[in-house]
């Protein structure tokens, strides 16, 4: 009979204790034990853990409404009992002694917290809300050519920055709430973290997130980890890396320092950071040189046949594409365009010789990423790039799958869009994109930061990638989407009404409706040519433009880029609302070192929240599972769950609006659709998420039953699927896995409509059949498909249910894409070229050596005189500075820096640096130094090492230092105890891609001297 791995554990009397070994996914023995368990009585609450995208197992355990143990799940798919060190801190996450357990505030000028209740906080902060939207709401642009009136109805004096630990429901009810209020500025930590993934996989392959997930590693051949210490940050995902690696799997890490992760490598070379863009050029042109390309797939499965316009042009010397405009810094796209024919279609060359052809295009561009000129830029000696190069590309064998996981050391650059889009043109040329084992995968670096993406917690999109509208561009819901259409094609946007009709309905219910286009005109509209992302906006801060900010799990005072000007910035709000569990550097900005606290005259508002554990809802992990946690405990004192927080602050705003008949567009608020009462249950929330019909508000079956005629209402449209009339479909624990392959279909559930492997058409060949049989997703049988893994592409006809033969599928693989083929040339919807040209840092140790244009022609610079930018090859600032996370620690460290264990660990801030540059500066192990750039400076401890070596690039030696930038100046752990600040991003700039609005927190220059 059949018995799950927790049944046989509980049945034995072992519980499962993540130690050490399990940080790197080691499978632990169970060892007998005649003494009794400490959990013995405790209830059991499965849950997940609140820290990294893995989104590991937990089980929970808690008696008298206290927390006693927290262990790994032994039956989750992903980490099978295994935990981290922080998963394992979870348990002291809930009994932490310094959490915030009482609304707090802090007077305009104060210098102490003070007490408040939930009914005094919720109706001041409301007033303030109001007041400050009022006075200064905009109801309407002029448009620049007509002079006529534009309906906008938006504030730009409140902002707001969401969560990436919010569950699902919390950021979608975040995002309806503020939107109601016409807030533009509104942010979450996504914007710092994975923006660019979303900017390149979306214009390379038609979807933003990972393709593939964590278990599939084991399917691989080949692994490459750059810009990524997955050990580390995602410590129990090594578990099926080892397994891979068992298999005969060659894992490649390229890194800035050896790593831990860099340890377990087959082959390990260091590179200088913000180099990766030619790194994965040079393997580009080491695959198009050698013949090692998939001729099949390329043809059928990408745009290598496409004509483009014989106008374009790249010039080798200024390192410019055709369209640059050097007096605004902007390309006109118009050159990029295909050559079409009389039906609009590309035209193509199936002989992939046309000089015109994107084939020859992409052949000739990526010919000048020699192995000298890799060597010359990365500080890669040659044969170690010939050897990475060699192993694979060998994957381009159709039966071989090769796979890249990054993360942050990849997307925080200034021209980051275009390094990931490097490595998407290489996986398509060897064929490694829908295929098991192979694609391209970021690894979020929080439990729930893709329901952040998904929910649209950021100033230009709507709800699941819809982009937000512009007053001058979409006036009118009929021009909102004509112009997605004109945009996207014929691929899979083509539902776009269904998807922002039913959106609207969610939002405004029975008020939506088609004479008054569905509450469209509610909706803020950005303004032509502005930007309001989270650089943008703590600059408006400092301008004194925006009076109040709505904080909720965030840090910018840590996070934040220059993060001195940002905690500056916060000096001139005129109130700040933060929601979080503890303290943290952004709550008592005021009580920053240096800082008199009288001159700071910002009131501020401290409302403590609950940790994962304490609550219900769902988180989506990095591979787009959407998992239910359970509720194990109530939270500490009056502590509250973020949307009952956020319920609060709506139902009093609307109270206030609904007195006042002369408020601006007060129906936004009134009308909005909020059944949820007093203590709202996130399922409720959750059912809209799924969507369902309006008028017996039953559920919808998945995305493809939305309708855009007002019947249906549904506010994250891909989810669709995850709550259907059979149930939420988020708890289910399902443990098959008849594929073999790792995909565990009856696990939770994956968006969109619970496929596992995005693009799963091109695992086969165009007549069906699978290019490798032992790993197959889709297969052809003749006259059906059998499938392992949900067909992400159309399968049956939607209309007679028949099956749709494979030439058909064959010619739209990459269905959210115009033209159904995957991009290797990216004719529009990219600032900075339609091909990924390296561009050094905007701060360098040396001058390019691909060009003259020094760093990204189009980046994104704030000019100011606290974000002034150190020379190239400056004299001052010699040595490159990247910044790293710890194991031990979370993102901005608000989480772990209070809990006893993490700060045992790791206790302060060190910098890690070579033997040569220490020597250099009179500097030993332990020695106290300052690292400084041009804008700010820290004092750390150096941890003198053999992990970093001297670089020989543009012909000199380059030194290069490494700062984990977890700590700051409140909370058990802290960087310091001098009276000072000790973040690493008191060093970094204002100034980042200009796709993705990312800041560059992993290149900027410094210099290190003894303190």
């Amino acid at each position: 009979m059949g018995i799950t791995r927790r049944e046989f554990l509980r049945s034995s009397g072992v519980g499962i204790t993540a130690g050490a070994l399990a940080v790197l996914g080691f499978e632990l023995p169970a060892i007998a034990s005649e003494r009794p368990l400490r959990i013995a009585h405790g209830k059991e609450t499965l849950s997940t853990c609140q820290y990294c995208g893995v989104s590991c197992g937990l089980l929970v355990y808690s008696e008298n409404g206290k927390v006693t143990n927290v262990e790994g799940n032994p039956d989750h798919p992903i980490s099978r009992g295994g935990l981290c060190s922080k998963g394992s801190m979870v348990y002291q996450l809930a009994n932490s002694d310094k959490r915030v357990t009482k609304p707090m505030y802090r007077a305009a000028g104060g210098g102490d917290w003070q007490e408040m209740s939930w009914d005094e906080a919720i109706e001041k902060i409301a007033e303030k809300v109001k007041k400050t939207r009022d006075e200064n709401f905009i109801e309407y642009d002029e448009d620049e050519e007509s002079g006529k009136k534009l309906t906008c109805n938006r504030t730009e004096a409140i902002a707001c920055l969401g969560s990436t630990i919010f569950h699902t429901e919390e950021g979608a009810m975040l995002g309806k709430f503020t939107r109601s209020l016409g807030m533009v500025y509104r942010e979450f930590s996504g914007r710092l973290c994975q923006t660019p993934t979303v900017a390149a996989n979306v214009n390379t392959f038609g979807r933003g997130p990972m393709t593939n997930h964590w278990i599939d590693m084991k399917n691989s051949d080949c692994i490459m980890v750059c810009g990524a210490n997955s050990a580390e940050t995602s410590p129990v995902s090594w578990r099926w890396i080892n397994e891979a690696q068992e298999n005969g799997t060659k894992v490649i890490v390229v890194d800035p320092r050896f790593t831990r992760t860099a340890s377990r490598a087959d082959i390990f070379a260091q590179i200088r950071a913000g180099t990766d863009s030619a790194f994965f050029s040079g393997l580009v042109n080491y695959a198009l040189e050698n013949d090692l390309v998939q001729t099949e797939y390329v043809n059928s499965y990408t745009n290598a046949p496409f004509l483009v316009n014989p106008d374009f042009a790249f010039d080798d010397a200024s390192g410019l594409f055709s369209g640059f405009d050097a007096e605004k810094k902007k390309y006109s796209t118009s050159s990029w365009s295909y050559q079409t024919g009389e039906d609009g279609k590309p035209l193509t060359d199936p002989t992939l010789s046309d000089p015109n052809c994107v084939f020859q295009l992409v052949k000739e561009f990526f010919s000048r990423y020699t192995p000298e000129v890799v060597a010359e830029t990365t500080g890669i000696p040659e044969d170690k790039f010939l050897e990475i190069a060699k192993e694979y590309c060998a994957t381009a064998a159709p039966e071989k799958a090769g796979v890249l996981f990054y993360s942050v050391g990849i997307t925080q650059h200034s021209h980051s869009s275009q390094i990931i889009r490097a490595f998407g043109v290489l996986q398509l040329l060897l064929g490694n994109i829908g295929v098991a084992g192979g694609g391209i995968n970021a690894m979020a670096g929080a439990s729930n930061g893709m329901s952040g993406a998904l929910n649209a917690l950021v100033w230009n999109q709507l709800p699941v990638s819809m982009p937000a509208p512009i007053s001058s561009s979409h006036p009118t819901l009929d021009a909102y989407v004509e112009a997605r259409l004109k945009t996207a094609g014929n691929g899979g946007w083509k539902g776009i009404k269904n998807y922002i009709v039913s959106l609207l309905k969610g939002y405004w219910g029975d008020y939506a409706t088609a004479d008054n286009e569905f509450a469209y005109q509610l909706l803020p509209k950005a303004k032509s040519g502005r930007d309001y992302s989270h650089m943008s906006m703590f600059q408006a801060m400092l301008a004194g433009d925006i009076k109040g900010l709505l904080c909720f799990g965030q840090n910018p005072a840590v996070d934040g880029p220059n993060a001195d000007m940002e905690r500056q910035a916060m000096d001139n709000l005129e109130w700040l609302v933060v929601v979080d569990p503890f303290e943290t550097e952004t709550s008592s900005f005021w009580k920053r070192p240096g800082t008199d606290h009288g001159d700071v005259n910002t009131e501020v508002f401290l409302l403590p929240a609950a940790t994962s554990v304490e609550k219900e809802g769902t988180t989506i992990n990095s591979c787009k599972w959407i998992q239910w946690r359970y509720k194990a405990v109530e939270p500490p004192g009056e502590a509250k769950c973020d949307l009952w927080i956020m319920n609060r602050l709506y139902q009093k705003i609307k109270e206030l609006y609904e007195k006042d008949s002369s408020a601006p567009v007060r129906e936004a608020i009134t009308e909005l659709y909020w059944p949820y009462g007093d203590d709202p249950d996130p399922e409720e929330v959750l059912k809209l998420i799924n969507g369902f019909t309006w008028s017996d508000k039953k559920q919808v079956m998945n995305m493809s039953k939305l309708k855009g005629d007002g019947s249906t209402a549904c506010i994250l449209w891909a989810c669709s699927g995850v709550f259907p009339q059979d149930g939420n479909m988020s708890k289910s624990t399902g443990q098959e896995d008849p594929s073999g392959l790792g995909l565990y279909p009856k696990w939770s559930f994956a968006w969109p409509v619970n496929r596992r492997i995005f693009y799963n058409r091109c695992s086969a060949d165009p007549s069906g059949k699978p290019w490798n049989p032992d790993r197959v997703l889709v297969e052809w049988d003749g006259s059906k498909w059998i499938a392992n893994d949900n067909p992400d592409f159309s399968a049956k006809d939607a209309a007679t249910g028949e099956p749709v033969p494979p030439e058909k599928s064959a010619a739209f693989p990459f269905l959210m894409l115009p033209n159904g083929k995957g991009r290797m040339f990216v004719p529009a919807g990219l600032a900075d070229g339609p091909l990924p040209e390296h561009y050094e840092p905007v701060e360098s140790p040396i001058e390019n050596p691909l060009s003259s244009q020094q760093h990204n022609p189009v980046a994104f610079i704030w000019d100011s005189d606290l974000n002034k930018l150190a020379e190239i090859g400056s004299d001052a600032y010699p040595v490159v500075a990247t910044t790293c996370r710890v194991v031990e620690h979370w993102q901005a460290g608000q989480l772990t820096r209070n809990l006893s264990w993490a700060a045992e660990m790791m206790p302060g801030m060190f910098v890690e640096m070579g033997r040569k540059l220490a020597g250099n500066i009179g500097v030993k192990n332990g020695d106290r130094v300052i690292v400084e750039s041009i804008r700010g400076e820290v004092e750390c401890t150096a941890c003198v090492t053999d992990r970093i070596q001297t670089l020989k690039v543009g012909g000199k030696d380059v030194e290069s230092v490494v700062l984990p930038w977890c700590y700051g100046y409140i909370g058990a752990c802290r960087g310091g105890n001098n009276g000072k600040a000790y973040s690493a991003n008191q060093l970094t700039a204002h100034v980042g891609d200009p796709n993705a609005k990312i800041p560059e927190y992993k290149a900027f220059l410094v210099n290190v001297r003894k303190a």
